[in-house]
């Protein structure tokens, strides 16, 4: 059984599943047996939640296949054991959808007949923008761990991050960052920041904004014009946040070592080709022909604020712009973009999935 399933989660199933005593347990936890009552009675109440029961049903099925015969494990094991996700892959992909449920307004809505769940984010008036796509499984293990809940019921269900879940995240982006020996100081340090050098980009000395609840790209999609019409189009804020999302994807493959700031260098973009395979690789292809395309100074634009969520005005200093003019120049990238997506991708094509 995978390492992230929690302990209340794994004695209920085997007392459940495989029939273990309560008094068993107690003594192998090295605790009272009360606390795994407790353990089991709360799990059984949390069955309610779509994600948790079908969670613990595929557990319970991995647990099951691990006590059948050999003739007959093999076969299961095709069935049930690949449905869930790894340790490496779960961690991974928590670190991503977490981020993105952290932001103002979004939730993780999913349906029964859906094979994966959508993270959308409220924007101006009644629009939504959806902002990732992930594997029904990952949404489960989330659920099972109390990362996200949910307070309705219907078609489709809506999960927002819970408390537990942004410490989860702090904790997984702090185990990822770089190690700083504070000493004896009164004050608390602040939370350091991942390097972009374990993304797979040069180190610059830059701090990518991993934890806030909006993005430079969603904060300036709320501005609006003296006329009152919205600064950026939902097209355009969609086309910003495609290229996040496959920015996210490519550092997700194993020994990256893509060097995105060759494209901050006027002149310095060279072809990206798609080494190795599935979609990490893809991913890398997507960024590097879509920063191509926009070529220095728009894609400089891009990259920091849409991709490492540099401030607007933190972008005119590292690149020696007008004060305001950051806003204009992203405007036309995303425009340029969003054009780009159009002819390779298709109007359909906005996000992945």
């Amino acid at each position: 059984m995978p390492e992230w399933v929690p302990p209340d989660a794994y004695h209920y199933l085997s007392h459940v599943e495989l029939g273990k005593p309560i008094r068993a347990l107690a003594r192998s936890a090295e605790c009272h047996a009360s606390t795994i009552l407790r353990q089991i009675r709360r799990i059984e109440t949390r069955r309610d939640d779509p994600l948790v029961d079908d969670a613990l049903e595929t557990l319970g099925r991995v647990s099951r296949n691990k006590v059948t015969p050999a003739k007959d494990q093999q076969q299961m094991h095709l069935t049930t054991e690949t449905m869930m996700p790894d340790d490496v892959t779960f961690s991974r992909e928590a670190r991503r959808i977490l981020r993105r449920l952290c932001e103002t307004g979004a939730v993780l809505a999913i349906a029964a007949d859906m094979e994966k769940a959508v993270v959308v984010r409220d924007g101006a008036g009644s629009c939504t923008t959806r902002t990732a796509v992930v594997d029904r499984p990952i949404a489960q293990a989330m659920a099972l761990k109390g990362w996200i809940a949910t307070k309705g019921t219907g078609r489709i269900i809506r999960y927002h991050i819970t408390a537990a879940g942004r410490t989860a995240l702090e904790q997984i982006l702090q185990r990822e960052a770089p190690h700083h020996d504070a000493g004896f100081a009164e004050a608390q340090t602040p939370f350091a920041e991942k390097s972009p050098q374990r993304d797979g980009f040069a180190d610059t000395g830059r701090q990518s904004r991993r934890t806030l609840a909006e993005s430079p790209l969603s904060a300036l999609a709320r501005r609006r014009e003296k006329d009152g019409t919205r600064f950026l189009s939902n097209r355009q804020v969609q086309a910003g946040e495609r290229l996040r999302e496959d920015f996210e994807l490519a550092q997700m493959g194993e020994n990256t070592t893509m060097n995105w700031e060759r494209f901050l260098t006027p002149g310095g973009a060279t072809p990206v080709h798609n080494q190795g395979g599935g979609a990490p690789a893809l991913a890398r292809a997507r960024v590097g022909a879509a920063l191509e395309e926009l070529g220095p100074g728009l894609s400089d634009i891009v990259l920091r604020c849409c991709c490492y969520l540099e401030g607007l005005e933190t972008a005119e200093k590292r690149l020696g712009w007008s004060a305001r003019s950051a806003k204009i120049v992203l405007r036309i990238a995303l425009i340029r973009l969003r054009k780009h997506y159009d002819e390779t991708l298709g109007p359909g094509g906005a996000m992945i999935g």
